[in-house]
């Protein structure tokens, strides 16, 4: 048998085994980068972060689940219109929040401020409001006096 007689018994199957292969491959990569870009998008999605909406709508996120997509985010669309779209209705970030807190960040300060509050409750820390400082390094003066005059009195 030579090659001539077997392209033409099995080369349209080999064809159509190969086009299949390449189909497969490639909708995995492309599956694999749409789930990086996701992530990403999850990543970059945080209270503060301006987005654009599926709808054309820019706001900016109040709150949003990365882990549960079922549940709807906020998003602020003007100072005191707040709004509940589907998470997935979010189509990109447009700036993420360079001000915006990270949950960890978040929850780092609550666990700092909650020691600072019970160490205050505790009398572990105090603190010194301005008046008392200024008062303590500086005689009391009447302000209202001029300077060389003698209070009358």
């Amino acid at each position: 048998m030579d090659i001539a007689t077997f392209l033409g018994n099995y080369g349209l199957i080999i064809l159509l085994v190969v086009l299949l292969v390449f189909m497969f491959w490639s909708s995995r990569r492309r599956m694999q980068k749409q789930k990086a870009e996701q992530e990403e998008k999850a990543r970059q999605t945080v209270p503060g972060s301006e987005v654009l909406l599926q709808g054309g709508l820019y706001g900016t996120i109040v709150s949003y689940d990365a882990d549960n997509l079922d549940q709807p985010a906020i998003v602020e669309l003007a100072p005191g219109v707040e709004i509940k779209v589907h998470s997935q209705a979010i189509l990109r970030v447009v700036n993420p929040g360079e001000h915006a807190v990270t949950e960890d960040e978040y929850l780092a300060a609550e666990e700092s401020h909650a020691e600072y509050a019970e160490g205050v409750a505790n009398g572990d820390i105090t603190s010194i409001s301005d008046d008392k400082s200024s008062a303590a390094g500086k005689e009391k003066t009447d302000p209202d006096a001029e300077t060389g005059t003698k209070s009358q009195g």
